[in-house]
């Protein structure tokens, strides 16, 4: 729970009390950071992807939801989706019947997600978007 804690730390410093923020650092495709909205149990979605462009359209490579609990000691966002719209590739942790109740988890997903959001926000922060070169523009409050 501990990684999910970092997690939570990162992206409420990238939103930086916004709903919705683009940071850009030259050399490196922009990075979005947006509410999304909640489960029907009330825990807040947020994405963080980068978008890249192919013949006009917005691609997300890659968009990872991240679903906050409430802990004890602190907020926790655990990874729940992946998108990666160049390889026509989603991938949800959790599935839900048709009155939004969680029936299943696949945990092999789970892990490989927080593996990757490790890696993402270790090579976020090695390319400065949790810099002072990083630009931000909040574009939802």
């Amino acid at each position: 729970m501990k990684i999910y804690q970092e997690f939570a730390k990162d992206l409420i410093q990238l939103l930086g009390g916004a709903r919705a923020v683009r940071i850009t650092v030259s050399g490196y495709m922009p990075l979005s950071i947006e509410e999304i909205g909640s489960r029907e149990e009330g825990n807040r979605l947020v994405s963080l992807c980068h978008y890249g462009e192919q013949n006009g359209d917005l691609m997300r490579d890659p968009d990872m939801v991240f679903m906050f609990h409430h802990l004890p000691d602190g907020a926790a966002a655990e990874p729940v989706s992946f998108r990666n719209d160049y390889l026509g590739m989603y991938q949800e942790v959790y599935r839900y019947d048709e009155r939004g109740t969680r029936t299943h988890v696949v945990p092999m997903l789970k892990r490989d997600l927080t593996a990757f959001a490790q890696t993402w926000f270790a090579n976020l922060k090695e390319q400065e978007f949790f810099g002072t070169r990083a630009r931000r523009e909040t574009l939802s409050t």
